[in-house]
């Protein structure tokens, strides 16, 4: 009867992952409301730490005091970090916290390509004077052979983590203002392709079983190229629809590592991670009018043929103006944009809203699927301020209220107001949905200056004869919104 033991330890732990499996998927159903979404990540929290914990009570575990360390600086990190982000580098943050996913998951199948090479002999083993002689290290608690269907597996997550890692990387640099939008070159194209190619045969090998750890070392130099290759140029109005891509990518290559490792948690939060990933970029895609391979090899910003014309002037008005039209208007619709979340100008804004609905305006908000530098970025900034979720609308819903709506204030948007988008076959974001502004009865923008939006389009809206200009950093221009129309009510 002495398996009866390991057999509850294992049962136990089995129940644990299943729980913190039925965790993930619940909390991520709540997150698919603003109502509760605040809740579903608390659920899904609980099933990382439930996951966590029981990981520890593995029979095979080893180095536990290290692995305590590491999760003691990394909880340590994040808490940190995550107090002190600005609501504006949220995306950078996201990218980065997704490639630390993806180079997980290729660091896990490093150390398995290494304990498989070292059980064919193709690795000389340390002599067991020296301090990191085999046994310390976690890669002999891995099974002593890896099936073939197991090895592939631990291959193609090595190749797709490790090309998320370095693809995140570029685009948190390119979110961060490190590095410049768009980084192209002739034949571009073809050398990614070719870089693809080789570490598809580089991994190719592993899975045949020239395992060596020149072979391994080209495999992981070749993926972590391609993933930087891959993201250069691609611009950064694009990078909404890069980072979901990529979150797919983490969520698929951890799965497939939990395949190798038999760890049930992996496998399915994985598979949870990317199969939302993977709907969530296709849906960003979809609101821009482009396919995934249209963003990852396409040309963002390089249409073809001459662009329109834009004629006119952009014609300013002071605030004090703006306040009177809206105090007076009985349907006003706010916009926010990327400038919103630079200024911190949400709270301002809901009290400028509260201070119209008091008067009898009928206030809602408009909110692009990929406003802002990641998918929600809109929502939380508004969740943040207290808005409340029956005033908040997407694009659909609110389009065919543009033209009954006397006054649209649009606050720091630009390329998802563009009516370019529509009328000019050679703009770079003609197709794209748009939320339909241009046919509000008075148009009011609050923007820095004069400059093109994140894609570097000149944007038609700012010329039109109903639009005026409110120039100014987003929060004091509210600001004066707010104090003229407590003025007006005085």
């Amino acid at each position: 009867m002495n398996w009866l033991p390991d057999f509850i330890g294992h049962g136990a732990i089995k129940a644990c992952y299943f729980i913190a499996a039925l965790l993930f998927i619940l909390g991520l159903k709540r997150m698919s409301s603003p109502r509760t979404a605040r809740g579903g990540i608390v659920w899904a929290g609980y099933g990382m730490l439930l996951a966590v914990l029981a990981t520890f009570f593995l029979p095979d575990m080893h180095n536990r005091g290290l692995i305590v360390a590491a999760v003691l600086i990394g909880v340590s990190a994040a808490w940190w970090t995550g107090r002190r982000v600005a609501m504006t580098a949220m995306p950078q943050m996201v990218a980065l916290y997704n490639g630390m996913g993806g180079g997980a998951a290729a660091a896990i199948g490093a150390v398995e390509l290494i304990g498989y090479a070292r059980g064919l002999g193709m690795l000389h083993a340390v002599p067991d004077t020296s301090p990191l002689r085999p046994e310390a290290w976690a890669v002999n608690a891995l099974p002593p052979a890896l099936s073939p269907v197991e090895l592939t597996l631990g291959v193609l997550g090595a190749l797709i983590g490790a090309v998320s890692f370095s693809g995140s990387l570029v685009a948190f640099a390119k979110l961060q203002g490190w590095m410049d939008r768009r980084f192209v070159f002739a034949g571009q194209r073809a050398v990614n392709m070719l870089l693809l190619a080789a570490a598809v045969v580089a991994g190719f090998m592993l899975v045949l079983g020239q395992a060596s750890l020149p072979l391994i070392l080209v495999f992981f130099a070749l993926a972590l190229l391609f993933g930087l290759m891959m993201t250069l140029p691609i611009g950064g109005a694009d990078m909404p629809v890069v980072i979901s891509l990529y979150n797919a990518f983490t969520g698929l290559a951890v799965s497939f590592e939990g395949f190798v490792l038999g760890n049930e948690a992996m496998i399915i939060a994985g598979m949870v991670v990317g199969a939302a990933g993977t709907l969530l970029t296709q849906l960003m895609a979809k609101a821009m009018n482009r396919s995934i391979g249209n963003v990852l090899f396409g040309s963002f910003g390089a249409a073809g043929g001459e662009a329109q014309a834009i004629t006119g002037a952009q014609k300013p008005i002071d605030g004090a103006d703006a306040a009177v039209m809206m105090a007076y208007a009985e349907r006003v619709v706010i916009v926010p944009g990327y400038g919103l979340a630079v200024a911190q100008a949400q709270h301002k804004v809901w009290e400028f809203a509260q201070l119209l609905i008091k008067r009898g305006v009928k206030v809602k908000f408009a909110i692009h699927p990929v406003a802002g530098r990641m998918p929600g970025h809109m929502n939380v900034l508004l969740a943040e301020a207290g808005v409340p979720y029956d005033l908040i609308a997407d694009m659909d819903d609110i389009n065919p209220e543009f033209a009954t709506t006397d006054v649209a204030l649009v606050i720091g948007a630009n390329d998802v107001v563009n009516p370019l988008a529509k009328t000019d076959p050679a703009s770079p974001i003609y197709g794209m949905p748009i939320l339909d502004v241009s046919n509000a009865k008075q148009v009011i923008v609050i923007k820095r200056g004069r400059g093109t939006g994140f894609a570097g389009i000149e944007n038609a809206l700012f010329y039109a004869d109903n639009t005026r200009m409110l120039y100014g950093d987003g929060q004091a221009a509210v600001g004066e919104l707010v104090t003229a129309l407590k003025d007006v009510d005085g």
